[in-house]
């Protein structure tokens, strides 16, 4: 049964497109970003249960990465991706490495990585050689055809992009949870002092979580800059932003491999429809959405504290 949905599923992604039109179209495309990202950030916190709450600043790092390359140095995106994973992986390790050499662990790790992105954000927002506070742009081109190479073409290619990059991340999520890092990561997770004396490295398998994490969620970032086609500091290294990409996967289920998509199909829909709902009676939505999101996450907690998906999954024959 379970096999069952996850086809009926990955059949509906495919196939959307064809009945989707422009508005419907990028709402997945959004979607699938999201979960996209809260699987790379699943691989840190729901797999190695290491707290972050500044993963924008990888995200930022693959975007501004790949569009500085692709700039001023012609370098295409399909190219720029692996630096953009190094530098964000490199950052990474270091913030890794500083909290296990000054054994900051718990709430202190979580507030290490808010400083972090807090200091990349200020840091853009003065590198007027990358738009600073006014953002950079990268140049729209006409969006038909297909140039993967570039990460130029219609919004059908960036859907399929994205929906590619989401079913790599799972079946390697999938992949790793088997794998005899994925039980340290667990072990890690669980009870740092009894997987340190059955002989677990726990600053190896720390820095592995951590830099696979970043450098995944990087590459998220360098096709979200492409996307979008415009970067701004506040937006792509904030706060809000790391709390929307760890909304998916807490509410779906954390450490789990399906509910970062299914927190992600439940929490898109939301936020457009709560921004539709207040835009049509003239209100702000700025801080409706986080207000509703926090809610949804008090009722989570309340009475589903595992997430959706391992509720659902008990009552899968």
């Amino acid at each position: 049964m379970k096999r069952t949905a996850l086809f009926v599923l990955i059949g509906l992604f495919l196939l959307a497109p064809l009945a989707s039109g422009p508005y419907l179209l990028s709402l997945l495309t959004t979607l699938l970003t999201f979960a996209y990202l809260g699987q790379a950030w699943n691989i840190m916190m729901g797999f190695a249960g290491q707290l972050s709450l500044g993963h924008a600043l990888y995200v930022g790092l693959g975007a501004y990465v790949s569009a500085a390359l692709s700039l001023f140095w012609g370098i295409p995106p399909i190219l720029g991706v692996f630096p953009a994973m190094a530098a964000a992986a490199l950052v990474g390790s270091a913030i890794g490495f500083l909290s296990f050499r000054f054994a900051v662990k718990g709430v202190h790790f979580t507030l290490l990585t808010i400083a972090f992105a807090e200091i990349a954000r200020l840091t853009f927002q003065h590198l007027s050689a990358l738009g600073g506070t006014g953002g950079l742009f990268l140049p729209v081109e006409a969006r038909t055809g297909v140039d993967l190479i570039h990460l130029r073409g219609d919004p059908r290619m960036f859907y399929y992009v994205i929906l590619a990059m989401a079913a790599a991340l799972f079946l390697a999520c999938r992949a790793l949870m088997a794998s005899p890092l994925g039980y340290r990561w667990q072990a890690l997770r669980e009870d740092p002092a009894a997987a340190e004396s059955l002989g677990v490295n726990l600053l190896r398998v720390k820095l592995a979580a951590i830099a696979l994490s970043a450098a995944l969620t990087a590459a998220g970032g360098v096709f979200t800059a492409f996307f979008y086609n415009a970067l701004f500091p506040d937006q792509w290294f904030g706060l809000g932003y790391s709390i929307e990409i760890i909304l998916a996967p807490i509410i779906g289920g954390l450490g789990t491999l399906f509910g970062p998509i299914l927190g992600a199909i439940l929490l898109t829909p939301l936020g457009e429809a709560i921004t539709a709902v207040t835009d049509g009676l003239g209100w702000q939505s700025a801080g409706i959405k986080p207000f509703c999101y926090g809610v949804c996450l008090l009722l989570i907690v309340k009475f589903l504290p595992d997430g959706i998906w391992p509720a659902i999954r008990k009552r899968l024959p």
